[in-house]
């Protein structure tokens, strides 16, 4: 599982569908340096797409659960999904 900061919501034009009820966002997973206060830019990797069925909004630090972990809330139904958005968390607090 990875945290990650939503900055975008997705439109899609077609879709699978099993997908109906949820979004999908833009989210960028962050570092444990991203925390730092006045360090925003700073521990970021590259963005990639989440199933939303929580309602994050962008600014939001969420909980992803990737690869077959990202289908287990559905099973025994099959969703096609990488990522899916597990939590939207209140406070990070990282020990150093």
């Amino acid at each position: 599982m990875r945290i990650a900061e939503v900055i975008g919501k997705v439109t899609l034009s077609r879709r699978h569908e099993s997908l109906s009820g949820a979004t999908w966002v833009l989210a960028t997973p962050l570092m444990p340096e991203a925390f730092v206060k006045g360090n925003k830019s700073a521990g970021r990797e590259e963005p990639f797409i989440v199933f939303d069925e929580l309602g994050a909004g962008i600014g939001s630090i969420i909980a992803v659960s990737e690869g077959a972990e990202a289908s287990a809330p559905f099973h025994p139904n099959v969703k096609p999904i990488d990522a899916y958005n597990a939590a939207i968390l209140d406070t990070v607090d990282i020990e150093t």
